[in-house]
């Protein structure tokens, strides 16, 4: 799977889409991105969604947020709504909004939930 790099140099103003890589920001984009994978580096920001199976935090993000797991570094400022599968945080994480996290639900052999 190859990835899309916006260097710490660039601002991008418009959505990106990536169909089967990922895009790994560096730099700022004021737009939507939807990626298999997105990160967020230190310094990087993103004002617009995110829509991602793995989405890694740990700049700036401003918009909303969904994927399957999400990871949070202690470096991230988030100010989204949330919706996820699993999420990560690390201590010093800051993030303001909603946030829904549906979690792994296992089926039971019987077919009822747990």
């Amino acid at each position: 799977m190859a990835s899309s790099i916006i260097e710490e140099d660039l601002t991008i103003e418009g959505d990106l889409n990536s169909s089967a890589g990922g895009i790994e920001v560096k730099g700022r984009v004021v737009g939507d991105v939807r990626a298999e994978t997105i990160t967020v580096q230190i310094g990087g920001s993103v004002d617009g969604a995110l829509s991602a199976n793995k989405i890694v935090i740990e700049g700036k993000q401003k918009g909303s947020l969904k994927c399957d797991n999400l990871k949070i570094a202690s470096s991230a400022q988030i100010q989204a709504d949330v919706s996820a599968k699993t999420m990560a945080t690390e201590s010093g994480a800051r993030v303001v909004g909603k946030v829904n996290i549906a979690g792994g639900q296992q089926g039971m052999p019987d077919g009822k939930i747990g």
